[in-house]
């Protein structure tokens, strides 16, 4: 591979907003970036070198794209895998590698992938329809997850009771048991082709009641040094197993009895790393790159204790995004703004995050609920 500081372009499958910042490290690096996503509105467009129009999840535009770049990666799962698999068969660099996406994609491959390598999970049955949902009633409580097609917290139902049965998705998927925890968190951790690894400080993340994705975070998590040192563990386990290259964000949960067990992965820069654009001596984004170009890792240590806040779209409002509130938290030391560049807003959307620092963690939690009830994006 030519070195990435001359002349060097990195392929991204997917326009988002992971794209977005994953492309403001490239710039620092001198790499330039071909991005493609099927939406001409993609948050990318304005920002990566080459923007390119097309479907990600076709094999061949997919290929054709993949044949014009020096590596290859994503911001998103959802991809054409035999397309990567033809080009990584042709001697094209793709990072993560397809088989890894290829088990990623599938809830239920990679549930069972857990199982097979000794990672601790919630008890799992894998259902074909909803008719088998039915057939085990006495399972319950528990989610039913598509295996396929969830992406922020869609493809995910809450079955309490045989009443609520009818919930299921009648499509291929896993009922996931019920955990009683005391908190989700999320470790990312980092590898590159030579083999090295590094994990990022343990985040604990409070999820919405009604979306199903990520409120805020705080980092680091208001846990016990042994829960830290245990969470990276598990971690680390999980990148040797795929053996992936790049950024994997491993979200668990911490049980109430002090376990920890897997809920799910994802072979990209994630929302649960954030705030390390400015809380941390390196960010998931320049950490991916770095993963992805086989350059040593950087330290993750954080500098100043951070928050993220997702700025989603209000319920009731779709059209062109208005943003209320944003002189007023800007007022406010420590915090930075990030806005994804989406033209229109509609409810639960992700229009941006806000991350917030302070050396104190009990007004580093004002901060962040005087930024929840202050800012909205409305029509």
């Amino acid at each position: 591979m030519k070195p990435f500081y001359n002349n060097f372009t990195l392929g991204v499958l997917g326009g988002g907003q992971l794209g977005r910042m994953l492309n403001r490290s490239c710039v620092n690096f001198n790499v330039k970036t071909k991005i493609m996503d099927p939406s001409p509105y993609a948050p990318c467009k304005g920002v990566a070198t080459e923007f390119v129009q097309g479907d990600i999840t076709d094999e061949e535009t997919v290929y054709a794209f993949g044949k014009t770049v020096d590596l290859l990666t994503i911001e998103i799962e959802s991809v054409s895998i035999s397309g990567l698999k033809r080009l990584q068969k042709e001697g094209v660099k793709v990072y993560p590698q397809p088989d890894v996406i290829e088990i990623i994609q599938d809830k239920r491959i990679q549930k069972q992938f857990y199982k097979d390598n000794s990672i601790p999970t919630a008890d799992f049955i894998l259902t074909d329809d909803k008719a088998a949902v039915a057939n085990h009633k006495e399972f319950l409580p528990a989610f039913h997850k598509r295996g396929k097609g969830g992406y922020d917290g869609g493809g995910v139902v809450k079955i309490t009771s045989a009443n609520e049965v009818e919930k299921a998705f009648d499509a291929p998927g896993l009922l996931e048991k019920l955990v009683d925890f005391e908190k989700e968190i999320s470790v990312i951790v980092a590898r590159n082709e030579a083999g090295e690894i590094k994990t990022f400080p343990l985040v604990e993340m409070v999820f919405h009641p009604e979306y199903n994705l990520v409120d805020y975070l705080l980092s680091p998590a208001q846990v016990s040094e042994d829960v830290k040192q245990k969470a990276a563990q598990i971690a680390t386990k999980v990148a040797e197993a795929f053996g992936i290259v790049g950024i994997l964000a491993v979200e668990m949960f911490l049980t109430k009895n002090g376990e920890i067990l897997v809920n799910e992965v994802a072979p990209r820069p994630h929302n649960s790393g954030h705030q390390t654009i400015n809380g941390n001596y390196i960010s998931q984004y320049e950490q991916h790159l770095r993963a992805i170009l086989n350059l040593p890792l950087g330290a993750t240590d954080i500098k100043i204790p951070s928050a993220m806040v997702n700025l989603l779209g209000e319920d009731g409002y779709t059209g062109d995004a208005i943003y209320l509130g944003i002189e007023e938290v800007l007022r406010v030391d420590g915090v930075n703004l990030f806005l994804y560049g989406k033209p229109t807003t509609k409810p639960h959307r992700k229009m941006g995050h806000i991350t917030i620092t302070d050396h104190d963690i009990d007004k580093l939690r004002e901060k962040v609920d005087f930024v929840k009830k202050t800012i909205k994006i409305v029509a």
